[in-house]
Formats: structure tokens, C-alpha cells, sequence
């Protein structure tokens, strides 16, 4: 067998091009914001794209009923989650599924119960919908930050209707234990709720002995009260090809959702349905190289950040995100502060907690430790 070799030292130039990450800021600004990492697509997927597009024609196209059997073996071998065909709800994002979900099973009238900090399109897609928010902010427990069911039982005004996970949280980093599932399945069982569960980072698991589990596996009563959205994008880094699905075991929450979906929704292209179908059926060797790059930055930061005054983190158990608390430097947008010594970070205001910032360290080694050292000379300007 031969060995396969990724380069995730190698550093790309995207200043020059029309990503998004690379252009917000100046050229003299490291930027760590957006969960969009900075490695080269799989070979598998690059390979996949260039042979669609060799062909010469880019029509109208379907899901192939393969890219629906790995997903299904997928799920299986990673959790033991068995599926059906027929529960698969293609989308264009992960987002989409989010604005689709809130806007299927709530009306004006319903609350939705959002944990915080939380990625921020949760909160936009509410807002959009113009429905009310109830938000419980996440509790700090051994080192974890974790959903508050306590705090919800005292908060419950009885028009409560959906409630939003984000399972690895982002930006916590938290990947949710069994019994803690469980824990909100009682809760939502208890207010006869629907779960919206974001699982977009559910392959970037960092710490040993961590395994993703998906709410709706838990048991029938969680797959028949779920929607659970999942993609490709974050761990294979295609996030630029829009690609996401909606697990919807229960049929006529699932009819529900593609009566919504109808005319608003646009179907998959077909570039995206490659890369999608090429990540999960041969990226997974490149998936486990790049998870022990992000656990060598996972742990450079967290040492890093924690040895410094003013600031720390907890170390994430998922994602390649870390949230960090300045409550203790006193200043009113930490994000701005840190602008001004050449690090582009996300601002936890925009995720619900102003006192932090998010750092994305999907990037190289080289970029990490230029960007520490920024971090560190700004701290010790205060």
C-alpha cells in the first residue's frame, strides 16, 4: 500500500483571489476569523472536479443514488446511526437548513430557545423570521461548556417551540456526551419540542477518547422530534461549493420541511455533489492527517493564550476554533484591540458574549506562531 503524503505546512497565497478570509483585512493583518481553514482540498476531491469538468458539460444534474448510500454507510460506521435513503434532504447549506427549520416549524407566535455563544447565523436566521429568542447562556463544567437544562426548566413560558444545538459547538468547541444528550432529549421531550441540531463539524474531533454522537441517534423519541444538518464543507474545507443535507427521520416534520424548501431552496449543483461524494468516500485518510495537524495548533494555542495575563481559553474537544475570554482586559471590543497588532479575529458579540473573541487555527504552523507572538506583544502593551 502506498503511503499517502499531505503537505499542511505548505502556505497558499489567497490574498490575491476572491476568498473571502483573505480579503476583509489589509495584507499586514494574520486573519483567523471565518471557520474557513487555509489546507488545500483533498487530492481526492481536486481530482474529482477536474474529471467532471474535462467532460465538458455542466447541465442540469440529480443526486445520484450513490452519494445517498454513502452517507447511509457513513453514518453507520462512524455512529452506528442507522438511516433511510428517504430521510436525506438535500440543501445548499447548513445555513439554508437553519433559516429553513426556524421558518417550517415556528410561526410568529413560537419562541425559539437558542444556547449562547452560539455561530451567529443562529441568531440572524431568528431575526429574519422575526421570531422571538429565548437565550440560555452555556455553564461552565469541568472545563466544558455545556447547555444549562436547570436554567431552562425556570425559563419555559409555554410557547416555546424549537430549539437549536450546535453539536461540536461552535465556538466552544464542546462535543456533547451521551448522558448531556440525554439530558436535553428529557427536556424536549418534556415540552413536546422540535430539535434543530447543527453537526457541521462532527468529523473534527481533537481530543482522545471523544466520539461525535448525534442527538437524533440516541433513541426513536430523538429521531422523531429532529432535524439534523450536516456537510462536508468545514472538514474537507469546500466550503465555497454549497453543500449540506437535513436528516429528517419523522415524515411529516420532513414533508414539512420540503414544502418550505420548495422554489426557496435552489437543488444542488452538480460540482458541489462531487466534491460532496468524493470527501466522504475517499477523503477520510487526508480527513485523519489534517485532525492531527489541528490537535499540534489546538494545544500550541491553548498553552499559548493560557501563559499569558489578561486572557485565557478552555481547550476545545472539537472544531478548529478557539474561544477566547478578555473579560479581563477591560476593553470594550477585544477584537478591535487585537486589529490593531495584526490579527484578524471574530468578535464574541456577534456570537453573544462580547468579553471573547474566536481564533480559527485551520491554518499553518508557521501562521499560528507568527500570530501568537502578535497576540502576545499586544497583551503586553496593556
Amino acid at each position: 500500500m502506498i503511503k499517502k503524503i499531505y503537505n499542511f505546512d505548505k502556505f497558499i497565497d489567497r490574498s490575491n483571489s476572491d476568498s473571502l478570509k483573505w480579503n476583509k483585512y489589509n495584507k499586514n493583518i494574520i486573519p483567523l476569523w471565518i471557520a474557513d481553514s487555509d489546507f488545500s482540498c483533498p487530492p481526492c476531491i481536486l481530482k474529482a472536479l477536474k474529471e467532471r469538468i474535462n467532460h465538458g458539460i455542466l447541465g442540469y444534474g440529480i443526486i445520484s443514488k450513490n452519494l445517498s448510500n454513502i452517507i447511509i454507510e457513513r453514518l453507520w460506521k462512524n455512529y452506528k446511526w442507522k438511516i433511510n435513503p428517504e430521510w436525506i434532504i438535500y440543501i445548499s447549506g447548513v445555513v439554508s437548513g437553519l433559516n429553513l427549520t426556524i421558518r417550517a416549524f415556528t410561526t410568529n407566535k413560537n419562541s425559539v430557545i437558542i444556547p449562547i455563544p452560539i455561530y451567529p447565523p443562529f441568531i440572524y436566521a431568528t431575526n429574519l423570521a422575526q421570531r422571538s429568542k429565548i437565550y440560555t447562556k452555556l455553564i461552565q463544567i469541568n472545563n466544558r461548556f455545556i447547555i444549562d437544562c436547570n436554567y431552562l426548566n425556570k425559563h419555559i413560558y409555554g410557547n416555546e417551540k424549537l430549539i437549536m444545538l450546535c453539536n461540536p459547538h461552535n465556538p466552544v468547541g464542546t462535543s456533547y456526551k451521551y448522558y448531556e444528550l440525554e439530558k436535553i432529549l428529557e427536556f424536549v421531550k418534556k415540552y413536546n419540542l422540535i430539535v434543530c441540531s447543527d453537526e457541521i463539524h462532527c468529523d473534527l474531533i481533537l481530543e482522545k477518547g471523544i466520539q461525535h454522537i448525534p442527538f437524533a441517534s440516541l433513541n426513536n423519541d430523538a429521531e422523531q422530534c429532529s432535524i439534523t444538518l450536516m456537510s462536508p464543507s468545514k472538514s474537507f474545507n469546500i466550503s465555497g461549493l454549497n453543500f449540506a443535507i437535513a436528516i429528517i427521520p419523522n415524515k411529516k416534520l420532513r414533508d414539512t420541511f420540503n414544502l418550505f424548501k420548495q422554489g426557496i431552496s435552489p437543488n444542488i449543483d452538480i460540482l458541489s455533489c462531487i466534491a460532496a461524494e468524493s470527501a466522504w468516500k475517499n477523503g477520510n485518510d487526508w480527513l485523519k492527517k489534517q485532525i492531527k495537524y489541528l490537535k499540534i495548533n489546538r494545544d500550541l494555542l491553548f498553552y499559548a493564550i493560557n501563559k499569558l495575563p489578561y486572557i485565557s481559553m478552555l481547550k476545545p474537544e472539537a472544531t478548529y476554533l478557539g474561544w477566547i475570554n478578555c473579560s479581563k482586559m477591560n476593553i470594550l471590543n477585544p477584537a478591535l484591540y487585537f486589529e490593531k497588532y495584526g490579527i484578524g479575529l471574530s468578535s464574541g458579540k456577534d456570537f453573544g458574549d462580547a468579553n471573547f473573541i474566536r481564533f480559527n487555527f485551520a491554518c499553518t504552523h508557521d501562521i499560528l506562531k507568527k500570530a501568537l507572538k502578535r497576540i502576545e506583544h499586544a497583551i503586553n502593551q496593556l
